[in-house]
Parts: C-alpha cells; sequence; structure tokens
C-alpha cells in the first residue's frame, strides 16, 4: 500500500501507467469485452467499475492536451446509448472536455494498438473508455 494512491490501483495497473510514455493509450473495458484477442497485455480489474479505476488513476495521469484524450464506443446502428455512462465517466475523470466516440470495429482496431487493456468489472452497456497519455508536468 502506498501513501495517495487509491487500492483500486493494483501494484500491475501502476507499473503500466508508469511504462506509458505520452501519446500512448491504454483501453478501460466492460466486463464482456474481448481484450485478450486485441492486445497481448490485458490486466484484470474484475469487480470494479471502470468509474473507480479511473477516479484512482486520474490523480497519477496525465491526459494529453494536444489531441482528444479521451474515446469512447459508438453505439451500433439500431441501438442507443446510456448518457450516465458517459457522464459518470467524466464524473470520474473531472473531465469537461471533448469525448471522440468511435465505430465499434474502429474501436477494437485502437484497442490492438493500445499499451494495455484493462478488464473492469463494468457491467454498463457501452462501458469500453480509452484513454491517451499527456506529458507529465514536471512539479
Amino acid at each position: 500500500m502506498l501513501k495517495g494512491i487509491s487500492p483500486a490501483i493494483s501494484p500491475e495497473l501502476l507499473k503500466t501507467l508508469a511504462e506509458m510514455g505520452h501519446g500512448d493509450e491504454i483501453v478501460f473495458s466492460d466486463a464482456h469485452f474481448p481484450g485478450h484477442t486485441f492486445n497481448a497485455n490485458v490486466l484484470r480489474a474484475d469487480g470494479l467499475g471502470a468509474d473507480t479505476l479511473l477516479a484512482g488513476l486520474i490523480p497519477l495521469f496525465e491526459l494529453d492536451a494536444y489531441a482528444t484524450p479521451v474515446i469512447m464506443m459508438e453505439a451500433v446502428p439500431g441501438d442507443s446509448l446510456d448518457p450516465s455512462v458517459e457522464a459518470k465517466y467524466r464524473k470520474a475523470l473531472g473531465y469537461q472536455g471533448t469525448v471522440e466516440r468511435i465505430e465499434r470495429y474502429a474501436f477494437y482496431e485502437r484497442a490492438k494498438q493500445a499499451y494495455a487493456v484493462v478488464i473492469t468489472g463494468e457491467t454498463a452497456k457501452y462501458g469500453n473508455i480509452i484513454l491517451k497519455k499527456g506529458v507529465t508536468p514536471v512539479a
């Protein structure tokens, strides 16, 4: 246990976040996401909602200031999004900027290129989110 770090952030996730460079992306997926299909670097956070993990990591993680740093999956044709999911993630991140929405298969392609995929216990429909890391300011 470390002071100032949420207990939701596992040692493996902390290591992954520290290894990432600016511009790298990390996926926080819902419990149904086929993470192992798309990425070799998969971490498990079963039982934890994505918002809990996002709230725990944002004090440690600088979002990219030069590109849209928050990406979510758009609904497939004929389906609809629950706006409370995005609202919950925005609140957890303290983020008021633009959220880019991309088509399901484009999201999968992006997951293949991500630094890591964290499979959460999130059960919300379309509960997948990608964060792009920015440059960590020197204090």
